[in-house]
């Protein structure tokens, strides 16, 4: 079965990604070996931990592109939220290693930068790379709802900044250098690398606690009481009640049950479910919607005299 197109562009996002993480980490090691540069090899490192990511990604979207089956009866989707969360983990992983590196520049324990042109031509190319695919995966996370796409753009996001400080560092060592009484400038670039890794440590915990929530079936907030309100100003529909609503991947399932005249045709029940599934979809975009219908008849008042004689009656 061919995949969709959105399954196709999901997948190209990814794949692009791959093939950048391949490359950056090819370039770096190559440079960094030839170079004899620490800092360019430890670059190298980084974007090795970066292809881990862009692969988990990969994988998790072709997954989530597979149809429902027996027995995965709402599809694939999950493993979207599961690779948003691995890939949280691996973001936070790369927030301690910057962390690291910059309290031991701090305390002048760290490796003495090398502010050589090859560094700073790595990391002109390194920077241009990841804000492209950063901003290509951004683009599809948003229009596919994909939170791995999304958990993938902000690492890379991340990247742009990390590199862009350690640029920041090699011209404060340069400065530094040519300038005698301005050596503070060495330990610029850790005070910006420790505020940029705290920044995204913040960022990352919002969206691992996103991907948990999804895992454990948490409803979207208000999503429910929207609902109920939308579908309850529906012709016919007397009330809406036990709504529920679940995420996985990009697609949203709700159920609800709706009070309804129970004299209908089947036919007018039908066609006020789809009424009733396309209030839901305002709300919930593509959202997979499941009504289930009960009759509904005014209440007769109990004559209070009928009530009274029946409690004094004896038994018989």
């Amino acid at each position: 079965m061919s995949a969709t197109r959105p399954e196709f562009e999901k997948t190209s996002a990814a794949l692009n990604s791959v093939a950048a993480a391949v490359f950056l980490t090819s370039l770096k090691v190559a440079v960094g070996i030839w170079s004899g540069s620490m800092g360019i090899l430890a670059e190298a490192a980084h974007s090795a931990l970066d292809f881990l990511a862009a692969v988990v990604t990969y994988f998790a979207v072709r997954i989530a592109g597979r149809p429902a089956d027996s027995g995965h009866t709402y599809g694939h989707g999950k493993i979207e939220n599961f690779s948003a969360l691995i890939e949280t983990l691996l973001l936070l992983v790369t927030c301690v290693w910057i962390i690291k590196e910059s309290v031991l520049r701090l305390t002048g324990r760290g490796p003495h930068v090398e502010a050589s042109v090859w560094a700073f031509g790595v990391l002109a190319i390194s920077i241009a790379v990841d804000f492209t695919r950063s901003r290509m995966l951004q683009r599809a996370a948003i229009k596919h709802r994909s939170q791995a796409l999304e958990a993938d753009a902000l690492h890379f996001s991340t990247d742009v900044w990390s590199s862009a400080v350690v640029i920041l560092g090699l011209i404060g060592v340069r400065v530094a250098a040519a300038v005698p009484s301005l050596q503070f400038l060495e330990k610029a670039d850790a005070v910006a690398a420790l505020i940029v890794a705290g920044i995204v440590v913040v960022i990352g915990l919002r969206l691992g606690f996103r991907s948990i929530q999804a895992l454990l079936d948490a409803a979207p907030a208000e999503a429910v009481d929207k609902i109920k309100t939308a579908v309850e100003t529906v012709e016919g529909v007397h009330n809406c009640h036990a709504v529920r609503v679940r995420r996985s991947g990009p697609t949203y399932f709700v159920d609800l049950h709706v009070l309804i005249k129970g004299t209908q045709s089947l036919e007018a029940v039908h066609q006020l479910t789809e009424k009733i599934e396309q209030k839901v979809q305002a709300i919930l975009p593509e959202a997979d919607t499941t009504v289930h219908p009960e009759p509904w008849t005014p209440a007769a008042p109990t004559p209070i005299a009928e009530g009274r004689q029946s409690s004094i009656d004896p038994p018989p």
